[in-house]
């Protein structure tokens, strides 16, 4: 599959070893903790929460929740992606990415870096004073994620592209 120039390469998680979450933890810190992420000049943060050692947004980026126990597992496709997360950030005026903020059924507005194309998207947090929290990222797996994507892009409130 042809990736744009600006996407790196997916991460191999096949075979999973035993230190394959400690080098997407290296890759993380390098990319989230090493220097800051920023949008419309200001700084993209998370939450410093620690969970087993490891950034609580880190866990959101890499797996997802078992919803029968509860339980976070490793999101095989989250992982490959993790290195594409920044550069999504770091390239919002690329073709490729959509941009936009919506106002969810909470009142809460969420910025969304959507790359149709690679079903994939990174989601943050939009504050009344402009500021954002990275919230997640994941790869669009089922249709109906993607239709549920499309109809907030299609009421979103600001960021056309």
């Amino acid at each position: 599959m042809y990736y744009p120039e600006w996407l790196p390469e997916l991460f191999s998680v096949d075979p999973w070893r035993e230190k394959t979450y400690e080098e997407l933890y290296s890759l993380f810190e390098k990319d989230f903790k090493g220097s800051q992420p920023k949008f419309e000049d200001k700084v993209i943060w998370f939450f410093p929460d620690m969970e087993d050692g490891k950034e609580r947004i880190f866990w959101h980026l890499t797996s997802r929740e078992d919803k029968e126990t509860g339980q976070r597992l490793p999101d095989l496709r989250r992982c490959e992606r993790l290195p594409w997360v920044r550069p999504i950030l770091d390239h919002p005026e690329k073709s490729e990415v959509l941009v936009w903020d919506h106002r969810e059924g909470d009142g809460d507005v969420k910025t969304y870096f959507w790359v149709e194309n690679f079903n994939f998207v990174v989601i943050l947090k939009k504050y009344p004073d402009g500021n954002r929290r990275l919230i997640t990222s994941f790869w669009l797996e089922y249709d109906n994620t993607k239709k549920k994507l499309r109809k907030k892009f299609e009421s979103r409130i600001s960021h056309e592209n």
